[in-house]
């Protein structure tokens, strides 16, 4: 099971990551606990300054832009 957190306020961009980041898992049908971090401490305090931001099993993989679906589907291993 993958845990995969994605950072940001709430603001569209942020938003539209979510989305993204849950059609893959759920087209995949892969097993994921997928949560929204909006306090901007823990946001910093993972080295993300610029969101949306998205921390897959701990590692950030992405901040300050949305992913496509074939990066997200990449760094999940289903591509």
């Amino acid at each position: 099971m993958h845990v995969i957190e994605v950072l940001g306020p709430g603001c569209r961009k942020c938003q539209y990551t979510e989305k993204i980041v849950r059609e893959v898992v759920d087209d995949a049908g892969i097993t994921a606990e997928i949560t929204h971090v909006t306090d901007y401490a823990e946001i910093a305090s993972r080295g993300v300054m610029s969101t949306p931001g998205l921390v897959i099993d701990g590692t950030v993989v992405l901040a300050g832009r949305v992913p496509t679906r074939e990066q997200v589907a990449a760094w999940l291993g289903v591509a």
